[in-house]
């Protein structure tokens, strides 16, 4: 009855071929964007911004990259971090060596750093794929926290290897206060989320979609390969080398090797599996997931353990985290295994015929 397109007449491809074609979504995703950029500044404690938005912002962008490949591409990767570490390491030497540079335009060249290398470890997809090219991307994650840790120059020859992060600026606006590194995180964000819904709905990614259901079937077509899998991997990475400057800069403050270790990856993965696998909505989804629900419980399994009588400290937190992380990992693969973005999907497809029977 709310959400029908009935009498939304398209009277040119360019209007049926818009973003969001029907005018619920386009004031739903106004209404969004306002909430986020006025009403979350004005509301939101320093707390919120530091600890639960700007790190979902940051997840939610590196799980956008993953999902470019693994979701549409098809190409299984556990090298996320890697990626990532790429994008805080290229950012951090591209302001110390050359200040000269706007820190933004620093951000999207440590993205191209990143695509760089993805393309390198991308390279075996030419001619491996599924579980062997996770492997081979693993070695990516191993690889490059090795290089970092062995060669001095990427951490300005700091004894420690825990570097600080410089202090972020847009175009000589300092951005030191937990509200300005949120609202600056969500325009980078919003932009580049923008860019993949784009991505995804032209040629290139129709290419992705086709390599992924049947790459032998998209080769007879004419669709190349190698090309169409290395820009994928090149996509992928630029966005988790953005989200790892931004990681890096604006969340941690600190630039450090073991801070992109394989549990991000794996972490990463877990929310693009949960929100939603070849969706863009389901990346947020999925990481709001899982930066939410470790605050949810450290909220509900104290009281909980307090009214049963049963010993609980930190410790014990992490353990729940992780049996809860498992249990819906093999919950969303059985049940639904295109995650919480087909249940919006399913929601959405039920108003549109409501009261009317299914």
């Amino acid at each position: 009855m709310f959400y029908r397109e009935a009498g939304q007449f398209k009277i040119s491809y360019q209007a049926d071929q818009q973003i969001f074609p029907i005018r619920q979504d386009r004031v739903a995703m106004a209404v969004f964007l306002l909430v986020a950029f006025v009403a979350v500044p004005l509301l939101a404690s320093p707390y919120w911004f530091t600890a639960i938005l700007i790190p979902f912002l940051v997840f939610a962008l590196a799980a956008l990259g993953l999902n470019i490949l693994t979701g549409y591409a098809g190409q299984l990767s556990l090298g996320t971090a890697a990626f990532m570490a790429v994008g805080a390491f290229s950012a951090y030497n591209l302001v110390l060596r050359l200040p000269w540079i706007p820190q933004i335009v620093s951000f999207l060249l440590a993205g191209v750093a990143a695509a760089a290398v993805g393309i390198a470890f991308g390279l075996p997809s030419l001619r491996i794929k599924g579980f062997y090219l996770a492997v081979a991307t693993l070695a990516a994650q191993f690889f490059v926290v090795w290089a970092l840790q062995k060669f001095p120059w990427f951490t300005n020859n700091s004894s420690s290897g825990v570097i600080s992060a410089q202090e972020v600026n847009f175009f000589g606006i300092s951005i030191n206060t937990p509200m300005r590194n949120y609202l600056f995180v969500l325009c980078v964000v919003s932009v580049l989320a923008l860019l993949a819904k784009n991505m995804v709905r032209s040629n290139t990614g129709r290419k992705w979609m086709a390599v992924r259901d049947m790459d032998v079937a998209a080769e007879v077509i004419g669709i190349p390969l190698m090309k169409t899998k290395l820009l994928a991997f090149a996509v992928s990475s630029f966005y988790c080398g953005v989200a790892g400057a931004l990681y890096a800069f604006c969340y941690i403050g600190t630039v450090e090797p073991e801070a992109f270790n394989l549990d991000m990856s794996f972490r990463v993965l877990f929310m693009i599996i949960i929100g939603g696998v070849g969706s863009i909505l389901g990346s947020f989804i999925g990481a709001a997931f899982i930066v939410l629900l470790p605050t949810l419980l450290s909220f509900v399994i104290p009281p909980l353990a307090e009214l049963f009588h049963m010993s609980f400290n930190k410790a014990s937190l992490t353990y729940i985290e992780f049996m809860i992380f498992g249990a819906l990992i093999i919950f969303f693969l059985i049940v639904e295994p295109h995650g919480l973005a087909r249940l919006w999907q399913i929601a959405k497809e039920k108003l549109r015929i409501w009261p009317f029977p299914h």
